[in-house]
């Protein structure tokens, strides 16, 4: 993979895809390597969630508004969020949930409150009450179980997340032909991965302070003894379908040619993947949308992707890879004519290469990050929110050995 062969994504800190609101720390599950902790009395009030989405609006232009947490469904106030959000500042919602507190009910009230989507947080990493720890694969069942309640109420996109260890990254080939056999009711999956503290070597400071790293969740560095990176778990699934491939990324604050966020968008149905999307395809999408909404596009409504067909057809023209899809579908249909009669879907894949360290110890982050959220009146990167609660202050790091 070089950053060259793909489009980089224009997004920036004050004119993005999303941000990231918190209206409480408060979680009814544990997930190893989560970088958030659990607090128990951390519900934000009404106004005080108000404040939040007033700091977004006046610094921040996005298209969504992702609720996370801690677990936005304990909040008792969920639904009038989703409600603020929608009406109130015309976002869309979109709630990333463990999905242990959802119910059709609920679900029922969160749509006609203006829900938009959800994203389900699914991995063998969480340790949900009553249940057996389980592998990625094992969990496809649960996974199945959201996609079809949520289909079943209709009109909401429907998302799953994972972090990826190096000790379970073997099941991702699988979990993306999974998706593929689901491609009509999954919209898209996210594959975050595994962020730990290079304790090795680093020493970690806050301002001239040393700090140990055992008081933040991802400290452990047993679990990832090299850090993952995108282009790998690239490699490993393309051995399984080697036309895998991205169409856009974002670059790293201090390594441009880091890839911090890939998008993956592929045309196809349950049985046959058509063709992936090319860098044109997303230039035209993201460029498009800004032009004529005045902001970039996140989370597109389920309908839209469901015309597959007439996408491939419209964007064959002018994307490579959409012309390969059509080429590939139009040879499909003359083997077998009744494929003509067959809806075509589009599925997206993102992967999320966290936090890193140059040799010097200076922090590589997402350039352009979609997670911002709101401490204190200011934006601030939510994968580093605990650092500033626990601290007062972003944590810096140098080699072993050189502060002395």
């Amino acid at each position: 993979m070089h950053p060259t062969d793909y489009y980089r994504l224009p997004w920036t800190l004050n004119d993005n895809v999303l941000s990231w609101l918190e209206p409480t720390k408060k979680c009814n599950i544990y997930c190893d390597g989560c970088y958030s902790t659990n607090e128990a009395n951390s519900h934000k009030t009404l106004d005080q969630v108000r404040c939040d989405l007033d700091v977004f609006t006046r610094q921040r232009r996005v298209d969504s508004m992702s609720i996370a947490g801690g677990e936005p469904l304990v909040h008792p106030e969920i639904v009038e969020i989703v409600r603020m959000i929608r009406h109130e500042y015309g976002l869309k919602p979109v709630i990333n949930t463990n999905g242990h507190a959802m119910t059709r009910p609920l679900l029922r009230e969160l749509k006609a409150a203006g829900l938009h989507g959800l994203t389900f947080h699914v991995d063998s990493s969480q340790r949900r009450p009553g249940q057996p720890r389980r592998t990625n694969l094992e969990l496809n069942d649960l996974r199945l179980e959201f996609a079809r309640m949520v289909a079943d109420e209709g009109g909401l996109s429907c998302s799953f997340n994972s972090t990826v260890f190096r000790d379970t990254m073997h099941e991702v080939p699988e979990m993306v032909r999974w998706a593929q056999k689901h491609i009509d009711i999954v919209h898209s999956m996210v594959f975050i991965l595994f962020r730990t503290a290079r304790t090795q070597e680093f020493d970690y400071y806050a301002g001239g302070t040393p700090v140990g790293m055992d008081a933040l969740p991802y400290w452990d560095q047993e679990k990832n003894p090299t850090p993952l990176t995108t282009p790998e778990l690239f490699s490993l699934i393309r051995e399984h379908e080697p036309d895998f491939e991205a169409a856009a990324y974002l670059g790293g604050t201090k390594d441009p040619n880091s890839f911090k966020w890939t998008l993956v968008a592929r045309v196809g149905e349950p049985e046959h993947v058509y063709g992936y999307v090319g860098p044109r395809f997303m230039e035209l999408v993201q460029t498009g949308h800004h032009a004529l909404a005045g902001r970039y596009l996140a989370y597109s409504h389920p309908d839209l992707l469901h015309h597959g067909r007439a996408t491939l057809g419209l964007f064959s023209a002018v994307d490579k890879g959409m012309r390969k899809g059509l080429g590939n579908w139009l040879g499909a249909v003359a083997r077998h004519p009744a494929r003509a009669l067959t809806k075509l879907h589009m599925q997206t894949f993102a992967f999320i290469q966290p936090i890193d360290h140059g040799a010097d110890g200076e922090a590589n982050m997402c350039d352009g990050c979609p997670d911002m959220t709101v401490h204190d009146g200011k934006l601030v990167w939510s994968c580093r929110l605990d650092e500033l609660k626990r601290h007062g202050t972003l944590l810096h790091c140098v080699p072993k050995g050189a502060a002395a």
